[in-house]
Parts: C-alpha cells; structure tokens; sequence
C-alpha cells in the first residue's frame, strides 16, 4: 500500500507557543573555507542544530565581529588550513581582527565555543589553521566547552571518518547543556526543515508567482495557478523526433509503475526477456544492480555536444577574459590530456602588475545543456525552463536574496540557473539524499534513499556514490520517483564553486604593458580529470570537461587570488632548488620565468642558480615545458617511473643527488614543492631529510626534519 503524500515540514512540527519560548536557542556557526568543504561540514551542522530547534546562523567568519561572538551561547568555528598552515581567505580578516594588540586577556570570557578542522596529513602543517585558531581565542579567554576535532582528507573515509563520530559528540553535548523544554522534541530525519532559499517564476508582467501555496506540498509542481502542472506535456514540449518521443512515452509509463508490477516482471522470465526496453528498465528501482555493461560508452557519448553557452556572470572580483589558446602538451596517443590553457584578460580596472608568480587563478565552469535537458525531462520542468526566475530568502536574519556564491545573470530562466549556478553533476554529499527522500512517494525509494543518508550505513553510501564516482544527475535517474518541486532547486543542488589552479606564467609571460595595463595574459597547465570507474563508465570532472570544450576566442570570467608567495623565491639572487612533478611545474615555470626576469636588472655579477626535480611517466609523453627549462637556463634532474624496467621516482633521484642537494642547502637556498598531495610531498621530505643525515648536515631524520624547516624556507603548494 502507497504511503501518504502528506509531507510533515519543521514548520508544522513544533507549534507556536513553544517555538516563541526558544529565541534564547542561538548558535552562530562561522566558516574558513577554500575547496567548500568546511562550508559544507558547517551546513551539516546547522541542519543538526536546527533539529534541536536552535535558531542558527551560519556565516564565513570574515563577515562577523568580535563582538558578534557575544551574542550567541555557543560558537562553532569550522576551519579548513590552506596553503603553509595558512587560514582561508574568507576568514583571514577576521583571524586578524583576533590578533589585534590591544585586545586584553579575558575579553572573550563571555564566549563559549568548539573548534572543528579540516586538513590533509600529507602537509607538514596539518591542521594548523584550527590549532592556531583555537590557542588565540582561549589566550582571549574563550571558553572551549567541547574538545576540538580534526578531520584528515587522507583518512578511508575521508572527512566523515572523523566529522561524523565528532557530530554525534556534539549533538550529545547540545541536548545536555540546552535541554528542550518538556513536550518538546528534537525534529526527526523524516520531516523536511524549511528552505532558506527557494525560486518562484518571474511573470511577464513584471509580478510573480504566490509560494506560500507552492510549498504546501512538496511532493507537487505547482505552477502559478495552483494547478498541477501537465507532467506529460512538460516532457514532451522540447521533443521533435518521433521515435524520442515513443521512447519517452514509454519511461514515464514504466516511472507510473508500482513497485508490486516491477517484481512481478522481473520474477517472469518471458517478461523480462519480451518487454519493450529491455530487462535493464525493469532493474531500474533496483539500485543495486549495476550491471558493468550497463555503463559502457555508446555512440550518443561520442557525438558533438553543444557547448555551455559564454555569457558573463556577475561574480564579484572576477574579470572578463577570452581564451586565446587551448592546446594539449601531451601527444594525443598518451592515456593524460594535460592542456595548455592561455587566457587574456581585460581589467580597466588593473593599475599595477596584476598577479606575480605563485599566485592563483579560478575558472568558473558550466553545465553542458545536454545535461540540464535530461534533468529538466526526468523532472518534468520542460515548459517552465525558459522562464525567468527569482530568489527568494525565507528569514529576515538571512542578509542575502541567493545562496552564498551563487550570482545568477540578470531574468534569469530555469535553464540557465542549472547551467550557470547549480553543480548537477557532483558526487552527492549524504544531505542530498535526505532532500530528496522527501520527493518520492515511492516507500522503496524513500527507504533507500534514507538508507544512503543513514551515518552508520557508510560503506553502503560510498560504494553507491564515491567509489563509482556516481553523480547527482545519475542518482535522480537511479531513482526516477524522486520529484523535485522547482522552487527547492537551491536548498537540494549546491551552487557550482570556482576551481583553482596555479598560475604557470610570470615574467615576460604576463604579457603586460604599464603604458596600456587593461590587458594581461594568464597561462595554466591542466590535467584533465577523465577515466573510467568500477562501473566501466568514463567519467570526466565538471571543469575538465568544461576546459576541454573551450575554443580560441570563447568569453570566460576568471578571478586571480594572491598565493602569499615569500618574495625572496623570486629573488634570482638566492639558489632555487624546485621539486615538482606532473602539473606541479605550472607555478615552478612561472617562479622561473619571473626570476629570470627580474635577473635582467640585477647589478650583481652573479649566476642564477635554478635547479628542478621533475617527475612524471615517460620523457617522451609529459615531460611538460622542456623547452622552457633549456631557454631558462635550469639545472634540470628528471624521473620518468615508465622509461625503465624499475620505476624511478623524483625522491629516488633527490637521493642519488644528496651532494648537489646539500650544495644548494650550503648557499642558504630556497625550497619549493609542488604537485599533487597524498604520498608524494611526504616522501620528498623524507628524502630531503635523509640527504642531510648522508651528506652530514644533521645527525638523524628529526634533526634533519626539525633543521630543514627551521633554518631554510621551504613552501609547499599541493593539491
């Protein structure tokens, strides 16, 4: 039997009365974030505090002052560590605010907090950005009430592996210290919390449609008459091939299906074997059978797409830019697409050299419109997704109309939001999956889908979403009961994030004119994220993607953030000893070419001395910029791990070299490592360290380790 449709919302969970007497129920929950990780794990804990029916207030911790802390019970700081031990960007004004001379001792005391990081092991200052966080506010008399956690990216499980254990601990702690008053009680996983951000239909004529009526019910597309809308006809409006059409006719007939007439034709093998579309459509509530052929590539993968549309977003601190160049440094036969990327910029706006080496440049990818056609058609959108749209905020403490890092183009239709804003294509967070257990009004479906979002079911959930890499837009189709109403677009489908990427030009590279500064290049090194998983389906990153389609000439917006690099690497004065392998070389090319230039104007009569440790897989395939390395005039050791019988790596080589190693060392050099995290930046230390031991500038590998870093500058840039 169907279970009701009724949806329960938090707002019909608690009655008035007892929410009026619950305004003291406040917990201001601040993030540093880079990635959107921490702005992430800080959303999951708003949601778990909001289920205690505390009133929250999330916020990147550079839109607070100090003496907002004083207003709330309790502060949680959610705080990624970027860079050398480095906070965020977004809360390093407010990390200066902390360090304020004239800030006494005991002027936090009022201030009651938790401290939750996020860091990758593979950097030797793991985790400092909470760790530094946390010592200031207890030297400014904070109160800790709940020990600090630390999650590690190189965990199994990856973040959860500690954030999960450390919110079950926090949610203990709240139901203690700030106990419900009697006949109250927490709001359970199966009832829907308010939207902070929805979207209504911006009408010709200027108004728009009602949403108290819109979300009623959930369950239902509403459109601005209060009728349902014609799911038939939505789907079909788009179509001009007839034989799509049958196709399409056919899926919404087998989506009406109940569960009861799947299991009846899967059980019947003359069924199975006679019915139109094949077994595969009768697996489909099934999402556990993933047949590996299932995924394989067909001919529609290989066909030209449409690319996404170039239109400019309104993303402040962005520039507009054109692609000029878009070429691949390794050949085509080699299993990696690494692209070369040259990007000019125009800023009216730029009076001095706009970026130096070392710096950051963030590209802003888009979803293909093959892609939200297939979402707009399982979600029966079809005849609204060319109509203009608008954000509405649910809350008056809410100080933005859309959710944060989302800029929408001006009227802007369904259709371009999901291209432009919304990530459809990401692997699914476990908040997803409790979002759109509410849109089903299959139970087998809702099950499963609360089965994924369960905690203590992680095995299940990473293999359905992580090891398959399985995206968002896979998941609806997994599940094709699941109907999302269009206005709760922004509270399910996260905002798409720009990605960083090192810059791999400095010097003459940037191109740049001091008489006429409105025009500068940018070059980046990419490799493209593509492969195949366990489910022998291809999988390409959303920005790899989005890369790889960009042609000379298309327009882009790109933002430059500063890296912080130490000015004396770009002294040419100073010995460099670079290790970088892969893509690592892009901010090594740029610190080459920026000290050589600068070498120009040295009246000093003395030798730059570059020296860099390569590594990739063959000479021959990614050995990237080898010409620039001969023009700059690098001292240059390179490890291919393919090119002999045993694999050669670039700490093999640091080793074989300890004499010229601890030559560079001698002359005080400076020290720069880059690639990508995990086992390489650790083994290249230790290599550094076991040098030293060799070579006689330190007794043992501690020595060596505690020496290194004190006594030489060593910047790391891994990612």
């Amino acid at each position: 039997m169907q279970e009701s449709t009724t949806t329960t919302t938090a707002a019909t969970f608690t009655s008035d009365n007892k929410v009026d007497d619950l305004g003291h129920r406040k917990i201001l929950i601040l993030y540093g974030s880079e990635t959107g990780n921490s702005e992430e794990s800080a959303g999951d804990i708003e949601r778990l505090a909001r289920r205690l029916h505390f009133h929250t207030a999330l916020e990147e911790m550079n839109d607070v002052n100090l003496s907002d802390l004083l207003q709330y019970p309790l502060v949680i700081f959610v705080i990624a560590t970027s860079g050398q031990g480095d906070l965020p960007k977004n809360a390093r004004s407010f990390w200066k605010s902390l360090l304020r001379k004239r800030l006494l001792p005991g002027c936090l005391h009022q201030v009651h907090f938790t401290t939750f990081g996020l860091g990758d092991s593979s950097y030797f200052q793991y985790n400092w950005a909470a760790r530094k966080l946390h010592k200031r506010l207890q030297q400014l008399g904070a109160v800790e009430c709940l020990p600090r956690g630390e999650a590690d990216e190189r965990h199994e499980e990856g973040i959860d592996g500690t954030f999960l254990p450390w919110c079950l601990t926090l949610e203990r702690y709240l139901e203690k210290a700030f106990p419900l008053p009697p006949g109250l009680s927490p709001i359970p996983l199966d009832v829907q919390l308010t939207p902070k951000f929805t979207i209504r239909l911006v009408e010709q004529d200027g108004t728009t449609d009602i949403g108290n009526k819109e979300m009623a019910n959930p369950r239902f597309n509403i459109d601005n008459h209060g009728r349902s809308l014609d799911r038939e006809a939505a789907i079909y409006s788009h179509e001009d091939n007839q034989s799509r059409l049958a196709e399409l006719k056919y899926e919404l007939e087998v989506q009406n299906r109940t569960p009861d007439q799947y299991i009846t034709a899967r059980v019947n093998n003359f069924t199975a074997a006679t019915w139109p579309g094949g077994v595969d459509t009768l697996d489909r509530p099934n999402v556990l059978r993933d047949v590996p052929a299932k995924y394989s590539l067909d001919d529609s993968a290989s066909r030209p797409e449409r690319t996404p549309p170039d239109e400019l977003l309104p993303i402040p601190g962005s520039r507009s830019a054109v692609v000029t160049r878009n070429s691949r440094l390794t050949p085509s036969t080699h299993w990696q697409d690494v692209r070369q990327l040259s990007i000019q910029v125009f800023d009216d706006e730029s009076t001095t050299i706009p970026y130096k080496a070392g710096d950051i440049a963030i590209i802003y990818p888009k979803n293909f419109p093959r892609d939200v056609q297939v979402l707009v058609d399982l979600m029966g959108w079809g005849d609204i997704a060319d109509k203009a749209f608008e954000h509405i905020a649910h809350g008056d403490d809410i100080p933005r109309q859309t959710p944060r890092n989302c800029y929408p183009l001006e009227n802007s239709t369904l259709r371009e939001l999901l291209i432009h804003n919304y990530d459809i294509t990401c692997i699914p967070r476990r908040s997803f999956f409790t979002q759109i257990a509410h849109y089903t009004e299959d139970p087998t479906h809702r099950e499963r889908l609360r089965e994924f979002a369960n905690p203590g079911l992680s095995d299940e959930f990473y293999d359905y979403t992580s090891r398959p890499r399985r995206s968002i837009l896979e998941v609806l189709q997994d599940f094709p009961s699941v109907q999302i109403p269009y206005q709760h677009i922004p509270s399910v489908f996260p905002v798409i994030r720009g990605r960083e990427y090192s810059i791999a030009s400095g010097g003459d590279l940037l191109q740049y004119d001091e008489l006429s500064p409105g025009t500068y290049t940018v070059e980046l090194a990419i490799a493209l994220v593509k492969y195949k998983t366990v489910l022998r389906k291809t999988r390409q990153g959303l920005c790899s993607r989005y890369i790889a389609s960009l042609r000379p000439g298309t327009r882009l917006n790109i933002a430059i953030h500063s890296n912080n690099i130490p000015e004396i690497i770009l002294d040419p004065s100073k010995p460099l000893l670079a290790i970088a392998p892969g893509t690592g070389v892009a901010p090594i090319r740029a610190i080459l070419h920026e000290r050589a230039n600068a070498d120009r104007y040295r009246i000093e009569d003395v030798r730059r001395e570059d020296a860099l440790f390569y590594g990739g897989r063959n000479r021959a395939a990614d050995f990237l910029f080898a010409k620039d390395w001969q023009t700059l005039g690098a001292t240059v050791f390179t490890a291919f791990s393919r090119d002999q019988p045993s694999k050669i790596y670039v700490q093999d080589i640091i080793l074989r070299e300890s004499a010229y190693i601890c030559q560079l060392l001698r002359k005080n050099c400076v020290i720069c490592l880059c690639g990508s995290s995990g086992k390489m930046p650790e083994a290249v230390r230790n290599a550094l360290y076991d040098c030293m031991v060799k070579e006689g500038l330190a007794a043992n590998r501690e020595e060596a380790k505690s020496s290194l870093h004190k006594n030489w500058l060593f910047w790391e840039e891994v990612w």
